[in-house]
């Protein structure tokens, strides 16, 4: 499938990286992707799902977070508001360059994120009518225990150095307050647009506690499907594959309505 390097500006005023997967035909419809905590536009789990999207006829654009992957910007600094604001960026990309997107699609963190931008709202979300977790937290402060060992001298010094996956960020605690102030039951309440979780009930990174929790939050319509025995990362292809056939057959019968 094809796939093009963009570059979007976002409102901090740096530059977003960004990887667009088209379908060799006439796209369905575009997605935007988001990806999970420190992770990039390149984890196995942003590339296969993003691929086999555009094999399926869905045009998906998925970004480096601020201070992520080739993205501008300092993550220390960076905040969940502000992946929020990174996000509107490229569904705004989309609409201008290609369409606006009628999906967002989330990994862990990353869904955290698509439930929050699509439930609040504004002229970036307008055309969208499905949203889709992956291993989502059903709160994004549930991220917090990841580098729950630093938080102490996050708050004392106002950041510090943790390891995240065997590998050392700074976390600032502007992340750590601004995730404190999230509301995500009455964004996930007031989303207004279908919604598929995905989740494996043997998730050791994210429980599965979080996916009936997004469940219940919901309204209809709302679907859920369990990932069997998928590890959070999706590292095996076939759980990838598996995420991008139900997802493009789900979307596409959403958008036709």
């Amino acid at each position: 499938m094809p796939s093009t390097s963009v570059s979007i500006k976002c409102p901090g005023g740096h530059e977003l990286a960004a990887r667009l997967d088209e379908p060799e035909g006439e796209p369905l419809a575009f997605a935007v992707f988001a990806h999970c905590f420190t992770c990039s536009k390149e984890t196995v789990a942003a590339a296969r799902v993003s691929r086999g999207l555009a094999k399926r006829g869905i045009g998906v654009l998925r970004l480096d977070f601020t201070g992520l992957g080739d993205s501008g910007g300092e993550f220390a600094e960076s905040t969940f508001s502000g992946n929020l604001d990174d996000l509107r960026a490229a569904c705004t990309w989309l609409a201008e360059n290609r369409s606006a997107p009628g999906v967002l699609i989330g990994h862990s963190l990353g869904g955290a994120a698509v439930l929050a931008v699509a439930g609040g709202g504004g002229e970036a979300c307008s055309g969208l009518r499905a949203v889709a977790t992956i291993g989502a937290p059903a709160d994004p402060e549930h991220v917090t225990h990841v580098f729950d060992a630093g938080l102490d001298e996050i708050r004392r010094e106002g950041s510090a150095g943790v390891s995240v996956g065997g590998r050392p960020f700074r976390v600032g605690a502007a992340l750590v307050d601004d995730l404190a102030r999230q509301d995500p039951q009455k964004a996930i309440a007031n989303l207004g647009k279908a919604l598929m979780v995905f989740h494996s009930p043997v998730d050791t990174i994210v429980g599965i506690d979080n996916a009936r929790a997004i469940y219940e939050w919901a309204k209809h319509p709302k679907s859920f499907v369990s990932l069997g025995q998928a590890d959070h990362l999706l590292t095996k292809p076939a759980d990838a594959e598996m995420v991008s056939g139900i997802l493009s057959v789900w979307a596409a019968r959403v958008l036709a309505r």
